[in-house]
């Protein structure tokens, strides 16, 4: 390997799914992994394959879909886990076993209840198991952040000469300081004798808002592969995000001496399709990929970006694919010129049929938009692919909301094909839309979250609603987008309720995790 290129390890569809409500179906999963792909990211932790029946489809759609970039699935140091791990990824082109075990005393002592010589034993069973089923074996140590520096030692030297060739040092809760995080890996690589037969790696969590500051000190310090999400995404307060860590890389060799093999003109797209998949919002501000990050509003900020560039811009808003936001359609483009944009985007329709539904809808928003964004397409994508498997269906909306009356929602519905129809009183023309929505489901389920992001500027802008809904401590999300708020509202909340009649409702997506 070159020494002075670092590996990015995206663990958005694992990691990042443990956010709680960012689910994702099978197909989205897989949209994401061809996004990454085309990002050029070196490993994609596809999921936890034991976690459920759909996970194990999922990592193993993904293994035998994508090619350039190598399938990762986590496995627990269980034989089970590491079973089901490797006949997910049977399929891949490039495939990697994830194993791990906690090792720290908190940990080991509360949750595992094992000493640490049978902590050390169990991890050396695993990766010699891994190792036996797959060629590619990384071994995390969990809680590496609160761990002792010796045991950590003791263990991954055990693990690396079981077989492991990816070392992974996790700061599981976000509790490092970057110079004393970065002194660890230092030690790690100084002291454990056969370290030289591996790649050290870093997966750090966000809780004090330090996650790209101790992945990058611990690149400073000898760390070849680093493990983030896009946009940040990850449980709790997330993880280290890859747009910032890959562009930090580059615009900081002078300082760091090391790159990357990443793609970064497509960085944009691939943080507005997780954006649009999960709902999870880009907030302005957010370094790299928020609406702000190029923006200057200050007059004498601007003065200096007119009359040259660099006085108040590090890098160029093109150099991470800002140029390439707005699309060049309208209402007189034609199928072939609307397929290709959907090519340069990475996203690919299962057939002529879809396509054809998918066109239908980008003329009829068309006629509502004068511009048409990358984002209202994979918006209306989601749309299409999601209505080809629904049960229930929105057929027609009437909302009536006026100053000091109530709002009242008429809706019609089809159920399997059967029409309904229902009146309620609500609120506001939301809450009586959903009201209205129950009386024909009775879906027994709370509503959790209700959110609104406007997908693209302008005031004829798309409106993508996300609604959480929640049965019996089991959750799921649902989307919409409409350039009416309301209609993207009842979507939103259709959807949901057409996933939990798929059998969508989970519980948090994995409960142990590096």
């Amino acid at each position: 390997m070159d020494q002075d290129r670092v590996l990015i390890f995206d663990t958005t569809l694992r990691d990042g799914e443990q956010s709680p409500g960012a689910s994702m179906t099978g197909e989205e999963k897989l949209r994401i992994a061809k996004a990454l792909e085309k990002l050029k990211v070196d490993v994609i932790e596809a999921g936890f394959a034991i976690a459920s029946p759909g996970d194990f489809e999922a990592v193993k759609a993904i293994a035998d879909n994508i090619k350039d970039s190598t399938v990762c699935s986590l496995a627990r140091a269980v034989e089970a886990d590491i079973e089901r791990a490797a006949e997910a990824l049977a399929g891949a082109n490039s495939g990697r076993i994830h194993t791990f075990i906690a090792t720290s005393p908190i940990h080991m002592q509360h949750k595992l209840r094992l000493e640490p010589n049978q902590v050390l034993e169990q991890a050396v069973r695993a990766v010699k198991h891994a190792r036996n089923l797959c060629g590619d074996v990384e071994f995390s140590c969990e809680d590496a952040g609160r761990s002792e520096i010796d045991f950590l030692c003791r263990i991954i030297e055990a693990a690396i000469a079981a077989g492991a060739r990816t070392i992974n040092i996790p700061d599981t809760v976000g509790y490092s300081i970057p110079h004393q995080f970065g002194e660890t890996i230092r030690q790690i690589i100084e002291r454990v004798p056969n370290s030289d037969q591996a790649i050290f790696s870093v997966h750090c969590h966000n809780d004090l808002g330090l996650a790209v500051a101790n992945s990058l000190a611990a690149v400073c310090a000898g760390a070849r592969q680093v493990e983030c999400t896009i946009n940040g995404l990850g449980e709790r307060a997330g993880n280290a995000a890859l747009e910032e860590i890959v562009m930090a890389i580059k615009t900081r060799e002078d300082i760091l001496g090391v790159h990357t093999g990443i793609v970064t003109e497509n960085i944009l797209s691939a943080s507005r399709l997780v954006s649009g998949i999960t709902g999870f919002p880009v907030q302005p501000n957010k370094a790299i990929v928020g609406a702000n990050a190029f923006a200057h509003e200050s007059g004498i900020h601007q003065d200096g970006v007119i009359k040259h560039r660099e006085t108040y811009e590090i890098m160029s808003a093109q150099s991470v694919g800002w140029h390439t936001n707005r699309l060049s359609l309208g209402k007189l483009s034609g199928r072939n010129a609307f397929r290709n944009r959907l090519d340069e985007l990475g996203i690919q329709l299962p057939g002529d049929a879809e396509l054809n539904a998918a066109f239908s809808r980008f003329k009829q928003l068309a006629d509502k938009k004068h511009e048409i964004f990358d984002e209202d397409l994979q918006a209306l994508v989601s749309d299409t692919l999601t209505e080809a498997v629904e049960h229930l269906k929105l057929v027609y909306l009437d909302v009536t909301s006026r100053t000091g009356e109530t709002p009242i929602a008429r809706v019609t519905l089809t159920a399997d094909g059967v029409e309904h129809k229902a009146e309620s009183e609500g609120s506001g023309p939301v809450d009586a839309t959903f009201k209205a929505i129950e009386q024909v489901v009775q879906s027994n389920t709370v509503l959790q979250l209700y959110s609104v992001n406007a997908i693209t500027q302008g005031t004829d802008s798309q409106g993508e609603v996300t609604v959480r809904l929640e049965r019996a401590g089991r959750i799921v999300n649902g989307n919409g987008a409409d350039t009416d708020i309301i209609v993207a509202s009842a979507k939103a909340y259709i959807n949901a309720l057409n996933l939990i009649q798929a059998g969508a409702l989970k519980a948090h997506p994995q409960e142990a995790g590096v």
